[in-house]
């Protein structure tokens, strides 16, 4: 064989391994790009806008208990870490209302690890087949200001019951001392007083 044509012939053939070998890298590469996307879960139409007026904390998760969609008051409250719910109160909330389709209202305690103790009120109920909402809101500043009127009640209540007492029993010696005028103006000046 002619060297001209055998050097013609395997650079072709080298050619071709080359291009061959470069499409099948540029192909490998546009698969691993291509990871199939995990379908969001449908949120209903306006879902967002609604989250943004609402006053309270909005979790919306879906039926593998990871949260969908969150307001930024329930991101600032700490109801979250990463896509779950922070407390094991509110999860079982989700699964007793994916269990039964109920409507569920109640007054909890959460230990919320950047907020400390948090009194809420959460309402959980069905929003689609998969999904399922939370309204929080955040009570701890009505449940401070009720304990504070209920110790100020008693405070006030104890502190009374002392003069009032006093009083009754100067009322009941200046009855006794009516016969005498000198201890019935004596007792009267201790009632002013």
């Amino acid at each position: 064989m002619d060297p001209n044509i055998a050097f013609a012939f395997g650079t072709a053939v080298g050619l071709l391994l080359g291009v061959g070998v470069v499409w099948a890298w540029r192909y490998s590469e546009r698969q691993q790009g291509d990871v199939p996307r995990r379908p969001e879960p449908e949120v209903p139409a306006g879902a967002d806008d609604v989250l943004a007026i609402l006053r309270s904390s909005v979790v919306i998760v879906d039926a593998a208990d990871r949260v969908v969609k969150a307001s930024a008051p329930a991101h600032a409250m700490g109801l979250l870490q990463d896509t779950r719910l922070e407390s094991e109160a509110l999860r079982d909330l989700v699964r007793l209302v994916r269990r039964d389709g109920q409507v569920r209202e109640e007054e909890l305690t959460l230990g919320l690890g950047r907020g400390g103790q948090r009194h809420v009120l959460v309402r959980v109920a069905p929003l689609t087949s998969r999904l399922v909402l939370l309204l929080v809101e955040d009570r701890t500043a009505e449940r401070r200001v009720e304990v504070i009127r209920r110790d100020f009640v008693a405070n006030v209540s104890h502190e009374l019951k002392t003069p009032v007492g006093a009083l009754n029993l100067l009322a009941e010696a200046v009855s006794e001392a009516r016969d005498d005028p000198e201890a019935v103006v004596r007792f009267s000046g201790r009632m002013k007083r």
